[in-house]
């Protein structure tokens, strides 16, 4: 069994005592925990107490200390790495000044560079002065980081150490704690199971510097990609171009043309027990790509032939027992629609996105969808997409649940 790594940001407050207790809870729950501390928790807590807990190094700078000497690529990338290998960043106490370091992208501190290099999911558990935290700067920061998809832990309400009393106190661990597994799903229930992810949006090449594409910023392919990871699959991600850093873990296929896309897909589709086609693929692509640059010349006519229709080829090809989750971007009666396509395509679910709502979906870090099956149409509010791609992974599992029957009486005993 994959044990998840869990990073713990320790920030300098008196509160910092307590993250002691946090480390041994979460070891408990048999993650593996490193710490990284700010210079300021230093001054309540030494880095030889979590050393000790942990056996592991306590991550303090993002410079060699000047007892050990020069520095090296270790420590030049240490912050990059503890970033792309964590499975969940976790800060707590989270003091007003580090919330604003991650609201505002600051980073200058181990701990603020190793949050902005993360894609882990991030829970923070602020704790400080009731009126540090009621002010309005801190309150903004809050709701900067939650729409970034932070999760926030709030802190419980009581006698503070600076004698006031109010909300500021650190959070319970059994809370903090909740929110890990949360995200982490560390059922691990996907486990034995290959993913195979289609992502971004495939580019038809017009002529040398020119192609047709369209909005896909492939994010919501990536975070399919990640949380199947995170659930314990292995995961392939053909993926055309985009901007975003391959999850850790992740099986990487590049590919530009909805051509080259097929053939990726027909390749690993004998490896794949579950097939999410996220990817905006071209519908149509020119029927003739020029040499050479086209000039300026006045009106265009170009001629477009259809592309592959690569979901209903894997649907037709799958093998026994493999699963098959299209996507649809629908304008309009998007239900009828994407209910349509899941027919056409024989898809065995359709995630229907209506993206002409503003705010979601392209370009956007949050989204909102249907989940359809040919007997049920299940909404998915707006949410992160990290946290939509757990959601959806969740009904995925719902279709690969048996179907139990009593055969005297047909009773079907499915979710019982």
């Amino acid at each position: 069994m994959t044990i998840m790594k869990v990073t713990v940001g320790v920030c300098g407050g008196v509160a910092a005592y307590k993250s002691a207790e946090l480390v041994r809870a979460l070891q408990k729950q048999a993650f593996d925990v490193q710490v990284v501390m700010t210079e300021a928790a230093q001054r309540f807590v030494q880095p030889l107490t979590f050393a000790a807990l942990t056996g592991k190094k306590v991550l303090t700078s993002l410079w060699t200390e000047p007892e050990t000497g020069t520095a090296d690529l270790v420590s030049a990338i240490e912050h990059i790495d503890a970033a792309i290998t964590t499975d969940a960043l976790v800060v707590a106490p989270a003091t007003a000044n580090t919330l604003a370091k991650f609201a505002h992208g600051i980073a200058d501190d181990f701990l603020s560079t190793m949050y902005l290099a993360t894609s882990a999911p991030v829970i923070v558990a602020p704790a400080m002065n009731v009126n540090m935290w009621q002010h309005p700067a801190t309150q903004a920061n809050i709701a900067t980081l939650e729409a970034r998809g932070v999760t926030i832990v709030a802190p419980a309400s009581g006698y503070l150490a600076c004698g006031m009393t109010g909300d500021g106190r650190l959070a319970e661990n059994e809370a903090i704690i909740a929110e890990v597994l949360n995200h982490l799903h560390s059922s691990l229930d996907l486990s034995g199971e290959t993913v195979l992810v289609t992502a971004g949006g495939t580019r038809e090449a017009l002529d040398p510097v020119r192609f047709l594409g369209n909005r896909s910023s492939g994010k919501m392919g990536y975070a399919l990609a990640e949380a199947a990871r995170r659930r314990g699959a292995r995961v392939i991600l053909v993926s055309a171009p985009t901007a975003l850093r391959v999850p850790s873990g992740v099986e990487l296929v590049p590919v530009i043309t909805t051509s080259e896309m097929r053939d990726a897909v027909m390749k690993h589709l004998p490896e794949a027990s579950l097939i999410i086609k996220a990817a905006a693929v071209a519908d149509y692509r020119p029927r003739v790509r020029e040499e050479h640059k086209m000039k300026r010349s006045g009106p265009l006519t170009v001629e477009f032939e259809p592309t592959e229709d690569i979901l209903a080829e894997v649907a037709e090809k799958k093998l026994p027992g493999t699963l098959v989750i299209g996507f649809a971007a629908e304008t309009e009666n998007a239900i009828i629609h994407g209910r349509e396509k899941l027919l056409r395509k024989n898809a065995d679910a359709i995630v229907m996105n209506d993206v002409s709502q503003e705010g979601i979906g392209f370009d956007s870090d949050r989204n909102a969808a249907t989940f359809l099956t040919r007997n049920t149409a299940i909404d998915l509010p707006e949410m992160s997409k990290r946290d939509l791609a757990h959601r959806i992974l969740d009904e995925v599992l719902v279709l690969r649940r048996p179907r139990l029957v009593i055969a005297e009486t047909g009773t079907d005993l499915t979710g019982l």
